[in-house]
């Protein structure tokens, strides 16, 4: 037999205001983070490019963002007045012959502020990426590199003409590419391992010496069309010729390759931002996905992205 319980006593009036207190609390907490995340998606989600009417490809580009223009496009939507600094000489016109981008005009380093929200958003995702790769693959998260340096990051965006997006200097100044050690797989994205500020450079460097040109009259119409242009930034190499790249103009990310020309959908999918891939990269190392067909996985400690 059941025992009968004595019927529950009524809560009193101080009980019943603490637990009214502490659901509007709760409920306040859910609307935040709900909030925060549609900020965030508001932040990194819009495209850029836009009507026809628009003349620069950065005009829709928010202005948390808006480090991934040139400075002499930053200068054309500001006004004169703007505290842009001197335009580096990013070309503007595409055509047949030598490759402004790959030949910038001299300009003084300027160590430029992050956007704290740019840097909340980078930090969360890295922070899913770090933990994930801690408990499945601690020998890739071994090779996570250093904070990178500001300086550093000027002094590459002067001598390559083009400014880093933010959520690129975001993440490098949380890690600076990769510490390479013997026989740990190194991390990276779809398939790259990660890059430094200074390979960055480096790589451009040696990009720019293969190819100068601009092949306007060899039925390319864009530069993005071409196997290389000086505007982009090469973050990720796979070790064979093959790159990942942002385009420093619309902050989207693409690939190279050393047998062909560039594409904007590696995987096989649109990716819109460096900030884009960060999170895609969480989502799928969380949920078991894929980025287009690429699938990252543990293979004994290290992560390998799987082409499916």
């Amino acid at each position: 037999m059941f025992e009968e319980r004595e019927p529950r006593q009524p809560l009193d009036e101080a009980v019943r205001r603490r637990l009214t207190r502490w659901g509007m609390a709760g409920l306040a907490l859910l609307l935040l983070a709900g909030g925060a995340h549609v900020l965030e998606s508001a932040v990194f989600s819009k495209e850029s490019g836009g009507a026809a009417s628009v003349a620069s490809p950065c005009a829709e580009v928010p202005p948390e963002i808006r480090g991934g223009c040139s400075l002499a496009e930053i200068a054309t939507l500001e006004g004169p007045d703007s505290d842009s600094g001197e335009a580096y000489g990013q070309g503007a016109t595409y055509q047949s012959g030598p490759d402004a981008d790959c030949r910038p005009e001299n300009a003084t380093p300027r160590v430029r502020k992050l956007n704290a929200k740019v840097v909340r958003a980078v930090d969360r995702q890295w922070r899913r990426i770090e933990a994930w790769l801690k408990t499945n693959a601690p020998r890739s998260h071994r090779t996570l590199g250093k904070p990178g340096e500001p300086e550093v990051i000027a002094a590459a965006e002067a001598e390559m003409g083009s400014l880093f997006p933010d959520d690129l200097r975001a993440s490098l100044l949380r890690h600076d590419g990769i510490v390479h050690l013997d026989d740990i797989g190194a991390f990276g994205f779809l398939g790259h391992s990660n890059a430094s500020v200074r390979e960055i450079r480096d790589t451009w460097r040696q990009l720019c010496l293969i190819d100068d040109e601009d092949d306007g009259t060899q039925g390319f119409t864009d530069p993005r069309t071409e196997w290389w242009d000086g505007r982009m930034l090469p973050f990720g190499s796979d070790g064979l010729g093959n790159h990942l790249v942002v385009d420093s103009v619309k902050r989207d990310v693409g690939d190279t390759d050393h047998e062909g020309i560039m594409s904007f959908t590696p995987g096989g999918v649109r990716i819109r931002s460096y900030y884009a891939l960060l999170k895609a990269t969480a989502d799928a190392m969380e949920d078991g996905g894929t980025i287009g067909y690429w699938k990252p996985e543990a293979v004994a400690g290290a992560l390998r992205w799987k082409a499916l």
